[in-house]
């Protein structure tokens, strides 16, 4: 096919310079922090942060098709390090996240003058979300699963985190149901080795799960791990859980890859399922401040594709997370419109797609959760809790047993020391840990 010279001439790095542009409602707008490599003004490295992520290439093109001009992304804001770029929709194939990220996630990240280079946020078009149907459940996970009006969804992995033989696993499992924990949580790095099989696991946990929910009542559910060296093989998990009655999975959706993520959630959908989705290698690119991508905007891709709950940190635990973002994450997969935070995120709105639950997880204990809900403002979420039941002097039943107390005290609003007074296992689990922030 003959190429047409474009009218403009050359296809120029400051081509994709269009300060004062004012997008349309109908184009991806991205929020990056741009930091120039010695000896590039901002405006240089921005435009070729544009050029890169859509249609551009390092030399002086004097040739191609017409309609590239219309496929530019164009840098039309500059506040300092925080640069603005607006995407033409057709730059893509709609229904591809991992498209999408190829291009606004893609080899920008490479460039030799790129000092630091971070994707904070994007703001998603009604016809672009549109491609997507959401979570099957998302927050209403909680009155549909659990049949309960309000959360906290309580939830445990077992201690140590592997090592654990698929009975001692399941049957530890039985122990903190009868806590009163809603669910028994696989770790991020649990999957099917050879002293705990994948398949054992799922048939003992279905057969103490019924045994207690006879017991003491239910419903128990399990955020069972599905990850997988192959799409086939996490297929054949998933149906493996849901043959075996439970409404729940668990993807380690980074590590898994968005491909294996949005294949998970239209299983999900047809087998009306819930996705517990962790986090696990985030922090590789969403630690740096100044590099990488925000676990905003990865939370925000979660829910698009329709994954139920993320992970998004507790900023009272043990893993890295400033409040600040940790509520503007929060904010941004619970509402059904937000507000930009200069710096921090942009405006969406979010239509059909339905509001997920944030996950709290990470060095969490039973004095330091009303400080967890107080940040949070709400019980609407998921708690996971391990090392802080584990660790109970009492054993494994008690430790359930306080996480559950401390979360009722928080309701009633009873200072948890007041509560303790009743309530055994609250009180060893303060005497032991207080109001401690883990490290």
């Amino acid at each position: 096919m003959k190429s047409k010279k474009n009218i403009g001439g050359c296809l120029r790095y400051e081509d994709f310079l269009d300060i004062g542009y004012k997008p349309s409602d109908d184009e991806l707008v991205v929020l990056f922090r741009v930091e120039p490599n010695k000896g590039m003004s901002m405006k240089e490295v921005a435009a070729r942060v544009a050029s890169e992520s859509s249609c551009g290439t390092w030399s002086d093109l004097k040739w191609y098709p017409k309609r590239v001009e219309k496929l530019k992304g164009k840098v039309f804001e500059i506040k300092g390090n925080f640069v603005k770029i607006s995407y033409p929709l057709d730059l893509f194939e709609l229904e591809s996240i991992p498209n999408l990220l190829s291009g606004i996630a893609g080899n920008i990240f490479g460039m030799k003058a790129v000092k630091n280079l971070r994707l904070i946020d994007a703001t998603f078009p009604k016809r672009f979300l549109k491609f997507y149907k959401g979570a099957f459940y998302g927050h209403d996970a909680i009155s549909k699963i659990f049949k309960r009006k309000e959360g906290p969804i309580i939830a445990s992995v077992p201690k140590p985190k592997v090592g654990f033989s698929h009975k001692e696993h399941a049957k530890v499992g039985y122990l903190l149901w009868r806590g009163g924990l809603d669910v028994i949580k696989d770790d991020e790095n649990l999957s099917s080795p050879r002293f705990n099989k994948f398949e054992e696991r799922v048939k003992l946990l279905a057969k103490y799960r019924d045994k207690v929910e006879k017991e003491v009542g239910g419903p128990k559910d399990a955020f069972i791990n599905v990850t997988a060296p192959t799409l086939k093989e996490m297929e054949r998990r998933i149906k493996m859980i849901h043959d075996y009655g439970f409404k729940y999975f668990m993807l380690d959706v980074v590590v898994a890859g968005f491909t294996a993520v949005q294949t998970a959630t239209e299983i999900a959908r047809d087998l009306k399922m819930a996705i517990h989705g962790h986090r696990a290698m985030h922090a590789m690119f969403t630690r740096n401040e100044k590099h990488g991508m925000s676990m905003l905007f990865l939370a925000k891709l979660m829910r698009i594709l329709g994954v139920d709950q993320i992970h998004i940190g507790t900023v009272v635990g043990k893993l890295e997370g400033r409040k600040r973002d940790v509520i503007a994450t929060k904010e941004c997969i619970t509402e059904n419109s937000v507000n930009e935070i200069e710096g921090v995120r942009l405006k969406q709105e979010w239509y059909h797609i339905k509001p997920i639950l944030p996950v709290a997880s990470g060095g969490l204990h039973p004095g330091i959760l009303p400080e967890l809900f107080d940040i949070y403002k709400t019980t609407n979420i998921v708690i996971q809790v391990g090392g802080g039941i584990f660790a109970h002097p009492m054993g494994i039943e008690a430790g359930a047993r306080a996480v559950v107390q401390a979360v009722e005290a928080y309701k009633k609003g009873i200072s948890l020391e007041e509560y303790a007074e009743k309530h055994k296992e609250l009180k060893k689990a303060l005497e032991v840990w207080g109001k401690s922030k883990p490290v």
